[in-house]
């Protein structure tokens, strides 16, 4: 597995990360023992980064990773968030000085550990004062909880803001061949800036694995319906809307011929993609087994010629898919 540099953390990530979002629920189903030995295998492969967050069923994913983990944590990089899924709060967020400092306590009860790596705003709060958050993050490094701090999903100006209350170390927002809209901006000034970039969603949150068909039904417990909770945001709109998944389909069946020419699967090929920006420290991928964890480590140990990268370009522009709107993340 490839190592590389986690902004200034001192910290050496996996190129590719496990996403734990899965296990907390709103994917439908995903069996715990089988989580657990999909961790195991990972560890077993190189793979240290693992991402979770409060707000993945309110604990449950944080739970099952730290069962999954458990005599072998030290082995890993644990990244957790906070600050969302409040429901009695304005926008369900609440990044407050308070609820810092008592959600950490809580991620910690839950994981097993005494400490998170990597502490992160799981969305801004604009309710709260931003130095308010940061200061409160000093606070938790300070007491040894956590050893570095970022955000996720917050604008420019935002990670601007932040920064001159306290430091910044790692960021995290989604990025995969549909969704490139943060090589605009957020890629640069994080290379500029040494702060470690953790991309989510990186196979386009199941769409770029190839398994999906026109009039596939995701269920009604899965957020990825076309009546599903994030429906009204733009970007889950472009990717799963009923407009928009058929032809969304069609081109991913187009990319799979691409992937073929490197004897690669689909998500092997995808997780690639992601992974070659070189300000991308990590790439997330969930994974519910062992054989998607084997099969994500075919990523590393090659890459993809410039002539395929654009043959990549040309699909998305035949199928009139624009993958850098001008719009942010959660702009209905």
């Amino acid at each position: 597995m490839e190592q590389r540099p986690f902004g200034p953390t001192g910290l050496e990530v996996s190129a590719i990360g496990f996403g734990c979002w899965e296990v907390g629920g709103g994917y439908g189903d995903v069996e715990e023992a089988e989580f657990g030995h999909a961790v195991g295998r990972a560890l077993d492969l190189g793979i240290n980064c693992f991402d979770t967050a409060e707000g993945y069923g309110m604990g449950a994913s944080e739970v099952a990773l730290g069962k999954a983990l458990g005599s072998r944590r030290d082995e890993a990089i644990i990244v957790s968030k906070f600050g969302m899924n409040y429901r009695d709060k304005p926008n369900m967020r609440d990044s407050s000085r308070e609820r810092v400092l008592t959600t950490i306590d809580k991620s910690l009860k839950n994981l097993g550990t005494d400490w998170v790596d990597v502490y992160l705003v799981h969305w801004p709060d604009r309710s709260t004062p931003f130095e308010e958050t940061m200061s409160a993050l000093e606070e938790v490094v300070r007491d040894g909880k956590v050893r570095a701090v970022g955000l996720s999903n917050f604008t420019l100006d935002e990670i601007e803001t932040c920064r001159q209350a306290f430091r910044v170390d790692v960021v995290q927002y989604g990025w995969n061949m549909f969704d490139r809209r943060m090589q605009r901006e957020i890629l640069p000034y994080c290379a500029e800036h040494n702060i470690g970039f953790m991309a989510y969603g990186s196979l386009c949150f199941g769409l770029l694995t190839g398994t999906f068909k026109e009039d596939h039904d995701f269920g009604s417990a899965d957020w990825r319906s076309r009546k599903g909770n994030m429906g009204a945001i733009k970007m889950f709109e472009n990717l799963f809307g009923p407009e928009t998944f058929p032809r969304n389909v069609r081109a991913v069946e187009e990319l799979k011929g691409i992937a073929a020419r490197y004897d690669k699967s689909l998500p092997q090929f995808a997780l690639r993609w992601a992974i070659s920006h070189p300000a991308v420290s990590t790439a997330l991928v969930g994974c519910r087994n062992i054989a998607e964890v084997e099969d994500n480590i075919g990523a590393v140990g090659w890459s993809i010629s410039d002539d395929d990268l654009a043959d990549i370009d040309a699909i998305f522009e035949r199928h009139g898919i624009e993958t850098t709107p001008d719009y942010w993340i959660e702009e209905v």
